[in-house]
C-alpha cells in the first residue's frame, strides 16, 4: 500500500499507477498551536510505502515520525520511504566548531524509522554513497539526469550542457553521456547564500544552444549568473534543466531576468516547470527492493 498526504496527490497517483499499488490518503489536522494530528488507514498490509518529498522539511520530518511509528502498530512490518527530494544532505561536516552535522543526524533519524529509503539525486558532497548518510542496506539512489537528457534531446539541436559549478559535474556527465552531448562545468566562488561568482569553462559558446543542468536550484543566483556570462559569450540561447525545482522566493523571476529561456524540471518537487515524471523509475526501484526482500526470506 502507498500512503500519501493531500498536498502530494498528483505524484502519489502517478506512482501508485506505475507501481500498481493501492494508494491511501493520510488524514491531517493542524491545531491552532501548530501541532498536527494524523489518521492512517485502520489496518495496513505488512509492506507499506510512504511517499513524502522533503522540501520544506521541518514539519514533514515530524509527520514521518508519527506515520512510521503508527504504521507499525497497524500491521506494517516493512516501511519504505520514497523521498524524491531528500533534505538536510548538504551539511556533512562541521565547518565551524559547534555546528550540527545535519546529514548524519537526519540520516540516522530516517534509518531508525524506515527499513528502506529511495531518493533522487541527493545533494551529497564529501560522501560517495547514500548509505553513508542514511545507514540502511536498502538505501537506493535514482537520477533525473538521464530523463532530463531525453527531454533536452527532443527540444534542442546539438545542445551544450553546462554545469553551474563543480558539484554539478556528476549529473552533467551522466546526462551528456546519454546522447553524446558536449558538456563542461563552470567554477563557482560562493561568498554567501546570495553572493556567488561564476567563471565559465574554456569552451566556445558562440552560437550554441546551452542548457544549464544541475540537481537542484534554490535561490537561482548561480544559474542566473552563469546565464548572463554565457549570453555575453555569444550563446544563442540558455535554458535550465534541474531535478529539484526548489525555486525559493523570486528565483524563477531572477532566472528569467537573466535571459534564461525555458526552465525544465522533474516532478520530484511539484512545480509548473515539471516536464519529466520520475514515477516509472521510482516504481522500478520499488520492484527491485521487493525482489531483494523476497530473495532474503
Amino acid at each position: 500500500m502507498l500512503l500519501y498526504f493531500d498536498d502530494e496527490l498528483n505524484g502519489a497517483s502517478r506512482l501508485a499507477q506505475a507501481a500498481q499499488l493501492p494508494a491511501r490518503l493520510i488524514e491531517r489536522h493542524r491545531f491552532p498551536d501548530g501541532e498536527i494530528k494524523l489518521r492512517l488507514p485502520e489496518v495496513l498490509p505488512a509492506k507499506v510505502v510512504m511517499l513524502r518529498t522533503l522540501n520544506d522539511p521541518n514539519t514533514k520530518l515530524v509527520e514521518l515520525l508519527l506515520v512510521a511509528q503508527t504504521a507499525r502498530t497497524l500491521g506494517a512490518t516493512h516501511l519504505t520511504l520514497v523521498a524524491p527530494y531528500l533534505a538536510y544532505m548538504r551539511q556533512d561536516m562541521a565547518f565551524r566548531p559547534g555546528e550540527a552535522i545535519s546529514q548524519r543526524i537526519v540520516g540516522k533519524y530516517l534509518a531508525d524509522l524506515f527499513d528502506a529509503v529511495i531518493t533522487v539525486d541527493p545533494h551529497l558532497h564529501r560522501v560517495t554513497t547514500l548509505q553513508e548518510a542514511v545507514p540502511l542496506a536498502q538505501a537506493r539512489v535514482l537520477s533525473g539526469a538521464p530523463l532530463l537528457s531525453d527531454w533536452i534531446a527532443a527540444q534542442r539541436q546539438r545542445p551544450l550542457l553546462i554545469g553551474p559549478d563543480e558539484e554539478s559535474a556528476q549529473w552533467v556527465a551522466l546526462a551528456a553521456a546519454r546522447h553524446g552531448f558536449d558538456h563542461a562545468v563552470c567554477r563557482k566562488v560562493r561568498h554567501g547564500d546570495r553572493d556567488v561568482a561564476v567563471a565559465l569553462p574554456d569552451v566556445i559558446m558562440a552560437g550554441r544552444q546551452v542548457v544549464l543542468l544541475d540537481d537542484v536550484v534554490s535561490t537561482g543566483h548561480s544559474v542566473a549568473g552563469a546565464a548572463q556570462l554565457l549570453l555575453a559569450a555569444g550563446a544563442a540561447s540558455v535554458d535550465v534543466a534541474v531535478t529539484h525545482a526548489l525555486f525559493s522566493g523570486d528565483a524563477l523571476q531572477l532566472m528569467q531576468a537573466a535571459g534564461i529561456g525555458e526552465v525544465w524540471s522533474t516532478d520530484c518537487i511539484e512545480h509548473p516547470s515539471n516536464v519529466v515524471s520520475m514515477a516509472s523509475a521510482l516504481a522500478a526501484a520499488l520492484a527491485q527492493l521487493q525482489t531483494v526482500s523476497d530473495d532474503q526470506k
